[in-house]
């Protein structure tokens, strides 16, 4: 398994995509799609349409994952005030979820993502199914970027922009 996080951490580089790379059955497909957060709480995603969103899609087996985590953190922390909004969606056993952000809380919400975030991830875009895979949309629900594998400090720069 860990060869596998390896491989899918490697890293991409951040690819631009015109407004119709999403399909709208993907858009109603996320739109639609509620998680429980770690706390029990339902996180409905259609609640955040109309902002700026980053979905960022990770497991705790995945290192790359892992290392990203204060990067978002850090970018969420400083730009919830100008209405963005970041979800990581965990794919993962919500025992696991709940025992490692005891011990690396993060700001941003959490969604307990497991098979049925897999298969977003898919509809988003990620065919191949590794991790980590981030998207970021503008305000009106467009693909702004994607990338899978590890962020860097410039990729995240670049979400802003």
């Amino acid at each position: 398994m860990a060869a596998l996080a390896g491989l899918a951490g490697a890293g991409f580089a951040w690819r631009r995509h015109a407004v119709t790379d999403i399909p709208n059955e993907a858009l109603a497909a996320l739109w639609a799609s509620e998680f429980e957060s770690p706390s029990g709480e339902v996180l409905r995603l259609a609640d955040l349409k109309g902002k700026p969103l980053v979905l960022n899609f990770w497991a705790t087996w995945c290192p790359p994952c892992v290392g990203e985590m204060p990067l978002i953190d850090a970018f969420y922390r400083q730009n919830s005030v100008k209405g963005w909004q970041v979800i990581g969606l965990a794919i993962d056993q919500p025992s696991r979820v709940r025992q490692f952000l005891s011990q690396h809380p993060v700001s941003y919400p959490i969604g307990l993502a497991g098979l049925n975030g897999t298969e977003l991830g898919k509809l988003l875009g990620n065919t191949q199914g590794g991790l980590p895979f981030t998207v970021v949309l503008n305000a009106q629900g467009q693909l702004k970027q994607q990338k899978l594998g590890k962020l860097s400090e410039d990729d995240v720069k670049l979400w802003a922009s």
